[in-house]
């Protein structure tokens, strides 16, 4: 039933639709009216690096584009292009966690394990590349996601957006093992 490929240019339209989707409905309970509004526009949206690394994926349902998410072996920690820098150099395996990067699930398709299968495919590519850990900034609403995928809690953190709004976020980590079950 659920289709995982890596995602590539031609679904930017879809990606930025699902992200819009999922941002709004699923942060509700978390987030203001205005956070999320801000976050849209200055944080949230896809990272065309992850593109052109083929470490983005997406899951697909009859065609129709209902989760993505990605890792990156990249500097940045989170945000769409419109959020990063303009240099966003490679990490060391050796020494530096892969990033677990921009998870969205379609709010009509949340619970079905969409976002695990996501995460199993991005950790066993990051394992392959030689990544011994992972680390990821969650948002309030991803939080109970990735501590069920195993991670800890390192320091909870907000993003200041130019609008004055200000974005709680948590800077989670685990080790890097083989797939999780389930």
């Amino acid at each position: 039933m659920f289709h995982l490929r890596v995602a590539d240019g031609e679904d930017l339209p879809a990606l930025r639709a699902l992200i819009d989707r999922s941002v709004r409905e699923l942060s509700r309970a978390y987030y203001s009216p205005d956070q999320i509004a801000s976050a849209l526009v200055h944080v949230f949206g896809i990272d065309t690096q992850l593109l052109t690394d083929r470490s983005y994926y997406v899951v697909e349902v009859a065609g129709e584009i209902v989760a993505a998410g990605g890792w990156s072996s990249r500097r940045s920690l989170f945000g769409g292009d419109q959020h990063k820098a303009a240099e966003d150099p490679e990490l060391d395996p050796a020494r530096d966690p892969a990033r677990i990067r921009a998870f969205f699930v379609d709010p009509a398709w949340t619970r079905r394990g969409l976002a695990r299968l996501l995460f199993n495919a991005c950790s066993a590519a990051a394992l392959i590349r030689g990544f011994s850990a992972l680390e990821l900034a969650a948002t309030l609403p991803g939080e109970p996601l990735y501590r069920a995928l195993g991670f800890r809690s390192v320091e909870a953190f907000e993003v200041a957006m130019p609008d004055g709004q200000r974005l709680p976020l948590v800077r989670m980590a685990r080790a890097l093992e083989p797939a999780v079950d389930g």
